[in-house]
């Protein structure tokens, strides 16, 4: 019989009470093989042979002979949309069929996989051994994503500018593209519940892969929340120095309002302008601009227009 790796193309578990079929979708002929043994494969294999996209399915034409089938992507490329990874699956108790599943990209051990399958009453809950693989790849993930995201959260402090917005916003991406990949998964385990009814919760992989979904989600939900608060508070830093611009410049205008006016007054060519025979005329003018000068910026200051525009900003700090 032909090997993939550590797995065979067909293995028995549990006393041969259930059966896994694991292919490539490059070994047709043992896929055609298999499909022709078990009619009710066909329509789903005819429908995930090019299939690119998450799919599920339930088949409940025959009580007690549900079937649930479908594609599901279960690692995404941050950077590449196109770059992904499915497998695609049709489960029923006595067997499953995977087409495509790589432990190599999951960091998976397959022969503790198989032990745990071992332990599996059906094949429902031997298939729910491999979502719940997938689900501690997730978590591993997310616990490297949590160290960025808190790296981050301390740069914001030190140098909040637009370089730290643009990272915010890319950490933001891919929390959104981690809650895409949750979301079949999460439909996967409500189909299940669907097909199988209270009997599905007897089962221990099922009930795990339930407590890891409701882990995943509840610290994508505070790492979101997180995120939403740092946007937030840069918009409001973002806000404030740009008010504070504008001010400084609104100020600096009015500041130099007294040295346009006067400047423009003496600039005319007037025929008549006593002011040119003044010994002192020079000497008077500068000090009438510096005087309406200072007496402007104190008529600020008093008004309490200046606001902090004076005040050194500090080190790590948001608004000073």
């Amino acid at each position: 019989m032909k090997e993939k790796g550590l797995r065979p193309l067909r293995q028995t578990f549990n006393e041969e009470k259930w059966i896994w079929f694991d292919f490539e979708k490059a070994d047709q002929s043992q896929i055609e093989e298999v499909i022709s043994n078990y009619p009710t494969c066909e329509n789903w294999y005819t429908n995930i042979k090019e299939r690119q996209a998450n799919l599920l399915q339930l088949n409940t034409e025959t009580r007690g002979e549900e079937h649930i089938w479908g594609s599901l992507i279960y690692k995404q490329n941050i950077e590449e949309q196109h770059e992904k990874n499915i497998f695609h699956f049709y489960i029923s108790k006595d067997f499953f069929i995977t087409i495509d599943f790589d432990f190599t990209v999951l960091e998976s051990d397959p022969l503790s996989v198989n032990k745990q399958m071992e332990q599996s009453e059906n094949a429902v809950d031997g298939f729910f051994v491999l979502l719940g693989e997938i689900l501690v790849n997730y978590l591993q993930k997310i616990d490297e994503y949590e160290e960025r995201l808190h790296e981050l959260l301390w740069k914001m402090k030190e140098q909040n500018n637009r370089e730290i917005l643009e990272k915010i916003y890319e950490n933001r991406h891919e929390l959104l593209i981690w809650k895409n990949l949750l979301v079949p998964i999460n439909e996967l385990k409500f189909i299940a519940e669907e097909a199988y009814g209270k009997e599905i919760h007897e089962m221990s992989e099922f009930s795990r892969v339930v407590t890891r979904v409701e882990r995943v989600q509840t610290l994508l939900d505070e790492y979101q929340q997180a995120i939403d608060t740092m946007i937030n508070l840069e918009e409001v830093v973002s806000t404030l120095r740009g008010n504070e611009i504008m001010k400084t410049l609104t100020v600096m205008t009015v500041l130099f309002t007294p040295v346009m006016a006067w400047g423009a007054l003496w600039g005319m060519n007037f025929k008549v302008m006593p002011e040119l025979e003044w010994k002192f005329g020079y000497a008077l003018a500068g000090a009438l601009i510096l005087f309406s000068t200072i007496a402007l910026f104190y008529y600020l200051k008093i008004k309490g227009w200046m606001g902090d525009i004076l005040r050194v900003k500090g080190k790590n700090r948001f608004f000073e």
